[in-house]
């Protein structure tokens, strides 16, 4: 499966779309102070008259332009404390154009962004007549930008802060190691790693892993201006154990779902076996090795944030994580296995989810990389 065609967060705004079921990404409110830290010391670090600012992975739900106007916003705030000491800084300018990349693949519904532009540029007007700042709003020019971040993008130094918010767990391709050379699986029945899978299972992932982080890495180096800054959000685990209680666990669950259906004689099981997930949950260790790797980046910062239980309303915590795993998953499972069976797989995923997290609490992680260009 050609993932650079097939995969996208399920856009519009109905019942099933990412931007209604996004509740996943609520832990980026967690981090947003280290984001707007490490704007503000790109800001006074490289004093740009234009700045460059890239989203990748920026997807279609209601963080997309969000944490674009938390961005603008710091930077207004720390141009107008500068603007009001001008005299004792005399070197610095005073940013008035805004360059800002959306990037994601192909087939992300960028619409979804443009009709939210609109709103997005009346919010800011208002947001600066409140505030009583002098000055018009500098010019700000959006674009989208399709194609994978596993390669480059954009003009060499063309950018002062690149962010990726849960994009960078997902890998370019299905590791074709988990095939022989007939095709068949080596990872027969589970969608990921677990318990039962052989140790080449895991060495496929992780050299995947590696291939694609290292090339992200080099692209945006080549990207980036002399200590321009990146903040990289994406999923993780603890230890050097793959099966836990954190984010490997939701993929047990789906495999379950997904055997249920098996037995029931909903789905083949030579087409489960056919199916794996692009995923990879790197531990710290493996992050910071790739990292050391390149000469020209800097690793200033690596936060491990536990995530917080989805608080439970109407639905169950098993409802509302089923309803986010298949705004990201739908795209796929459909290709692959055909959109008849999406209702009854996370109706089961739901429940199993549900029975387990009476037991013991599952307890994802997340990493915050901050990295400065050297």
């Amino acid at each position: 499966m050609d993932v650079e065609k097939v995969f996208h967060m399920t856009g519009g705004v109905g019942k099933t779309s990412y931007a209604k079921n996004s509740s996943l990404q609520k832990a980026c409110d967690k981090v947003k102070h280290i984001i707007l830290e490490a704007v503000e010391e790109v800001y006074l670090a490289t004093t740009p008259k234009s700045i460059g600012i890239a989203d990748l992975g920026c997807s279609s739900g209601p963080n997309t332009l969000s944490i674009i106007k938390d961005i603008f916003q710091a930077i207004q705030s720390i141009s107008h404390k500068i603007m009001m000491h001008r005299r004792h800084h005399p070197h610095h300018l005073i940013s008035d154009e805004f360059r800002v990349y959306l990037n994601d693949l192909p087939t992300n519904d960028f619409n979804s962004i443009f009709k939210a532009l609109p709103e997005f540029h009346r919010l800011l007007r208002q947001d600066k007549n409140k505030d009583n700042n002098d000055g018009l709003i500098p010019s700000i020019f959006m674009g989208g930008y399709p194609g994978s971040f596993y390669g480059r993008l954009f003009p060499n130094s063309s950018l002062h802060f690149v962010h990726s918010s849960y994009s960078l767990h997902w890998l370019s391709r299905v590791p074709p190691a988990l095939y022989d050379k007939e095709g068949n699986s080596l990872n027969k029945g589970c969608v990921y790693i677990s318990e039962s899978s052989p140790e080449v299972v895991q060495k496929a992932y992780l050299n995947q892993f590696q291939q694609d982080f290292s090339l992200f890495l080099r692209s945006r180096s080549e990207e980036l201006v002399v200590d321009g800054r990146m903040v990289l959000i994406f999923l993780g685990r603890r230890g050097t154990e793959h099966v836990d209680k954190g984010n490997s666990f939701f993929w047990q669950i789906l495999s379950r779902s997904f055997a249920i259906l098996v037995s029931q004689g909903g789905i083949e099981q030579e087409k489960l076996d056919s199916y794996d997930v692009h995923f990879y949950a790197p531990s710290r260790e493996e992050v910071e090795e790739e990292v050391r790797k390149q000469e020209s980046i800097k690793l200033e910062r690596l936060d491990t944030v536990e995530m917080d239980t989805i608080e439970q309303g109407i639905e169950s915590y098993g409802t509302t994580v089923a309803k986010a795993v298949r705004a990201i998953q739908e795209s796929m499972i459909s290709s692959h296995f055909g959109e008849k069976i999406l209702d009854a797989l996370f109706d089961n995923f739901a429940r199993l989810l549900d029975d387990e997290v009476v037991k013991e609490d599952i307890k994802p992680i997340t990493f915050v990389l901050v990295l400065r260009k050297i």
